[in-house]
């Protein structure tokens, strides 16, 4: 190994990109710890911030020259730049839809086929190889080293391409969660594009801050070759991490509950007092009475046009008189309804699952989830609670 190494560097890029890691690894520890057991949103964002700061922390080492003092760790991270817009995307539908199936794993498999191929070709190489790859990243001008390198050329294809994968995952999974997005916005009787805060809101932003992404990672590629302008992709993932970080200070949604209450501001609403005040009457009624909410398909609209009233009314009445968003709503008369269902001594013969699907929940998952929000148990411990 050449006994003359670059000197270290050290600028404003260095300091924000190292800050943003730190935090990221903070933020990453805080949700997991908060994450409750199954609670699945905190833990996959959990991993993306951790995935975050080791893709930054690994630029960082790269940007300072630091990586020559710790040569094994060239390329260590590679695998970790397929994790992040999958994550993104699963933390977006696990808050949203509660659940999470056995067939959303599979996202995981780009990261898992890479890693492998990783640990059985790059991460068993020489020093030397490793050392001429940093000097390729970030210092082409340099002369490189002799190196042992096992493998033919064609088994490299897959890191010579590492790039354009990681571009087209974060591509593929920007529509994919816009599409996801638009459906759950649409749900709600509301336009993607809204001023309106909801508790999609932040999904949103979460969303469009992987789409500029996309295209800060586009133009930097085309700008700088090799991996020249890396620094600036970690500057801008290291906003995100801090953006995040704003929003947990400033205590909005996080910890607490995945879906927010949040209450809207309806300043230029026409919505007025006798009209509410029916609506709520009439509300009570109809959820009592009828019981609209054992069926799957119930949603917003569906309800509001049961009331005659807009969605965009309805929805103010729901948040700012009851204190809830539509799924919350929803959520509370449907786990009521199960209770009855659970403590009622003629369905004992009725399966868990069944009595899911009595009250409107099509899966398990998202039925125990919603119980355990609510009451604090899962329906098998309140059914043997209430034996007692």
């Amino acid at each position: 190994m050449p006994e003359a190494l670059p000197p270290i560097r050290s600028d404003l890029y260095a300091i924000f990109i190292l800050l943003g890691a730190i935090q990221g690894v903070f933020l990453c520890y805080f949700f997991i710890i908060n994450s409750r057991g199954k609670q699945f949103p905190n833990i996959f964002l959990g991993l993306l911030l951790l995935s975050m700061s080791l893709i930054m922390t690994d630029v960082w080492l790269g940007y300072t020259n630091y990586m020559f003092r710790v040569i094994w760790l060239v390329d260590s991270t590679e695998p970790v730049n397929l994790l992040l817009a999958p994550l993104t995307f699963l933390y977006i539908k696990t808050s949203i839809n509660q659940q999470l199936k056995k067939s959303d794993l599979a996202h995981f498999s780009p990261f898992l086929v890479y890693f492998i191929y990783m640990c059985i070709l790059i991460y068993p190489q020489s020093p030397e190889f490793k050392y001429n790859n940093n000097l390729g990243a970030f210092h082409p001008e340099m002369q490189r080293i002799a190196a042992d390198v096992y493998g033919e050329r064609w088994m490299f294809f897959l890191k010579r391409h590492l790039t354009d994968m990681t571009f087209i995952s974060i591509l593929f999974y920007d529509i994919a969660t816009f599409i996801f997005l638009n459906k759950a916005f649409k749900k709600e009787g509301l336009s993607f594009f809204t001023l309106e805060k909801t508790s999609l809101s932040w999904y949103r932003k979460l969303h469009l801050q992987l789409l500029i992404l996309v295209i800060v990672f586009f133009i930097v590629r085309l700008s700088f070759p090799h991996d020249l302008g890396d620094h600036i992709i970690a500057a801008f993932i290291s906003l995100i991490i801090y953006t995040i970080s704003i929003s947990v200070f400033s205590k909005s949604m996080f910890f607490h509950e995945t879906n927010v209450k949040t209450i809207k501001k309806y300043e230029k609403s026409s919505l007025t007092t006798e009209l509410q005040n029916n609506t709520l009457r009439k509300l009570e009624e109809v959820m009592t009475a009828e019981k609209p909410f054992l069926d799957p398909g119930f949603s917003l609209p569906i309800l509001a046009k049961r009331l005659g009233i807009s969605t965009h009314h309805l929805s103010q009445i729901l948040n700012e008189e009851l204190g809830q968003s539509f799924f919350d709503f929803l959520a509370a008369y449907r786990i009521t309804e199960a209770q009855k269902l659970l403590i009622s001594e003629e369905n004992n013969y009725i399966k868990i699952e069944e009595i899911a699907q009595m009250v409107g929940y099509n899966s398990k998952s998202a039925f125990n989830t919603a119980f355990r929000k609510i009451t604090g148990s899962t329906p098998s411990e309140f059914k043997k609670q209430s034996v007692k």
